[in-house]
């Protein structure tokens, strides 16, 4: 479990603050970090990795330090709080929900960017949005920027292998860093 700003106990997954630069908006927890309590905690998920690489953290966090993302910036939440061994046995009800509650979350902590991650995201939140991929999109969520990331997991078929993520993580690193300057 982690806390928000407010010391409020939120579910595996939410850390959140107001004013961050960057709110990463997974789609639910694996069974895997459910049990050991940490997001992204499979050794196989390069999600830290690809922070780090990419420059959106300055050094590479382990699973057990996820709290310090807030020190950089950056909040991490999920949509959807199940965990389930695969993001597919989510039903459209809990997707569609999970995001009301998001937007409820970037409404009251207005982050400059929502970063969706995984592909399938984009159309829950965003159901009119035609500009699928990854990538900066033409809307927003309450203001906050939607940028879409390909899904960590090594189970993303559209984005197999470490190298064909970074680039779009660093894509959105230099867009945080151009809209910071």
């Amino acid at each position: 479990m982690s806390a928000d700003s407010d010391g409020q106990r939120l579910p595996l997954g939410d850390l959140i603050a107001p004013g961050l630069r960057l709110l990463i908006v997974a789609i639910n927890p694996s069974s895997r970090s459910a049990g050991i309590g940490y997001s992204f905690s499979s050794p196989s998920n390069p999600f830290w990795r690809l922070l780090h690489e990419s420059g959106l953290t300055p050094v590479q966090l382990q699973p057990c330090e996820e709290h310090r993302l807030l020190d950089h910036g950056i909040g991490l939440v999920s949509t959807v709080q199940r965990a389930t061994p695969a993001a597919a046995e989510l039903t459209v009800a809990e997707r569609r929900a999970g995001a009301a509650r998001v937007r409820g979350l970037v409404k009251r902590h207005e982050p400059q960017v929502v970063a969706l991650l995984g592909l399938t995201l984009y159309p829950v939140f965003v159901p009119s949005g035609t500009l699928r991929g990854p990538g900066l999109k033409p809307e927003s969520v309450h203001e906050a920027e939607v940028y879409v990331l390909p899904n960590p997991s090594g189970r993303n078929r559209a984005y197999p292998g470490f190298e064909r993520k970074l680039v779009w993580y660093r894509a959105l690193a230099h867009h945080l860093q151009r809209g910071a300057d």
